[in-house]
């Protein structure tokens, strides 16, 4: 594994800018809003020819555990224990404040190699918080600008020997196993460990799964669904921040995980209001970064409450996932919540057959993430859907249910002229995208394409699946053949 970096520091020093900054890419939410960030989150860092994991995490405060900001500070904890370093920032526009001076104090409790860096040191307006920091007692601050890129040189130098360090302990381990694997050490002359720290089993089998690309899958829903819960629950940890409190989550944080062999990379989204109480634009980021994992998943797990499923925003987000061609699974969550499950599961069955034509036949599994029961009904639906989702159909099979189509529920005459189907094929997977050639496709009615649209998914088993179906005019051959004795 590479090294582990984490950025902490208290909240609005710049830590997400100089996350996004690492990583080339703009992943992390960034606002002048104290706060932003909540959950922690990891990236794939390039600085010169270094390569490491970098760990952005929400701004370290003073407060009671049991309150959001306790629980948040938990989180930066857990990843400065897992760091194999930390880049403990402070704003050097703001000078070395009380809150600096009691974290600092925190770091030198641990063991974790801490790195100091002044941000927001362009110009003369960062001199003076750049020589209060000498006071921290972390060696010699580097003075940075993550907004402006300056200072990574000076960040490169620092952090060499850091992920040189950890590289040559991944190799040596890597060379181990291969030297047991091969047979030239015995497996009794290595020390074989079979517990972690904590006392907990630890997995010495062989890598799970052969698997080179993750499956990706979006957790998304009203907001205080059971998120990140239902996700924590499939990881076995609390790796995101959950709560009673509404709208927790703020960035898409994606977290990989291993189910049964298989590879998953899984993201926990913002919650999705309507968007017309979405006013404020820390909230629109927030909305906009959960639409943006929507378009770039693979499966999306839609959550709903069990004791208000299918509210109007319900709807919406299952209509946006069906418009956006995902493969699609509805979680009931917090079922443990419900009394009478044969009368509330009737209900549900009864709005979907209502609600939900567009995907008729969805997958909806009933699940409970605080307790963990239902999470591999869950998975394994996930996996139904994503391999109905790559799903082809050849032509020929394609076309012999046409025909039989074409005798029993024939196209209308439109204008007293009957619209001819001429041919099926499939174009494209991921979702499954049909096109009918055929006469006059301008006036085949929409009702008709739903048709067609629940028969493929009837007979070719894609139950739940967004289904494309296109129409093509095709070409006359008798106007060709007019045609051509006109050229000749």
């Amino acid at each position: 594994m590479p090294a582990k970096i984490a950025i902490i520091g208290r909240p609005n020093v710049g830590k997400s800018t100089l996350f996004n900054r690492l990583v080339g890419k703009r992943l992390a939410l960034v606002d002048d809003t104290p706060g932003v960030t909540r959950d922690r989150r990891a990236g794939d860092a390039k600085l010169g020819d270094l390569r490491f994991t970098i760990l952005d995490t929400a701004g370290l405060e003073e407060a009671d555990a049991r309150t959001l900001e306790g629980r948040m500070r938990a989180q930066t904890e857990e990843a400065i224990a897992a760091a194999d370093a930390v880049l403990f920032v402070i704003d050097a526009r703001a000078g070395l404040t009380p809150s600096d001076s009691h974290f600092a104090n925190m770091l030198r409790r641990t063991s974790t190699p801490v790195v100091l860096i002044a941000n927001k040191a362009e110009g003369r307006s960062g001199e003076g918080g750049l020589y209060e920091a000498f006071s921290l007692g972390f060696g010699d601050p580097i003075a940075m600008s993550a907004e402006h890129g300056e200072g990574l040189a000076d960040l490169y130098r620092v952090l060499l020997p850091i992920v040189d360090a950890a590289d040559a302990a991944d190799e040596a381990a890597a060379s181990e196993k291969e030297a047991i694997a091969a047979g030239e050490i015995a497996v009794t002359d290595v020390d074989v460990v079979t517990e972690d720290e904590d006392e907990e089993p630890v997995d010495t089998g062989p890598a799970a799964g052969s698997s080179t690309r993750p499956l990706r899958v979006a957790v998304v829903g009203r907001p205080n669904a059971g998120k990140s819960t239902l996700i924590n629950r499939f990881l076995g940890e609390e790796r995101l921040l959950t709560g009673p409190e509404a709208g927790i989550t703020r960035d898409s944080i994606s977290v990989d995980w291993v189910w049964r062999d298989k590879h998953v990379k899984i993201f926990d989204t913002a919650g999705i209001r309507r968007k017309a109480r979405v006013q404020e634009k820390l909230e629109k980021l927030s909305v906009a970064d959960a639409l943006r994992a929507i378009k770039f998943a693979e499966v999306v797990i839609v959550t709903l409450d069990a004791t208000i499923p299918f509210e109007k925003q319900d709807l919406q987000i299952i209509d946006l996932v069906a418009r956006e061609g995902r493969a699609l699974v509805i979680a009931i969550n917090k079922w443990d919540l419900i009394e009478d499950h044969a009368e509330t599961m009737q209900r549900i069955s009864d709005a979907s057959e209502r609600y939900l034509n567009q995907i008729r036949g969805v997958r909806i599994v009933t699940l409970s993430g605080l307790h963990g029961r239902g999470l591999d009904k869950l998975m394994d639906a996930a996996f139904q859907s994503y391999d109905m989702w790559n799903r082809r159909v050849s032509t020929s099979r394609l076309n012999r249910w046409l025909d039989g189509v074409l005798v029993h529920h024939p196209p209308p005459a439109v204008a007293g002229r009957r619209v001819k189907l001429r041919y099926l094929t499939q174009v494209k997977a991921r979702p499954p995208h049909f096109v009918v050639f055929c006469s006059r496709p301008e006036v085949l009615p929409e009702s008709y394409t739903r048709y067609l649209v629940n028969g493929l998914r009837e007979r070719f088993e894609m139950p739940g699946t967004p289904i494309r179906l296109s129409y093509r005019k095709g070409d006359n051959p008798y106007a060709a053949k007019a045609r051509k004795r006109k050229i000749q």
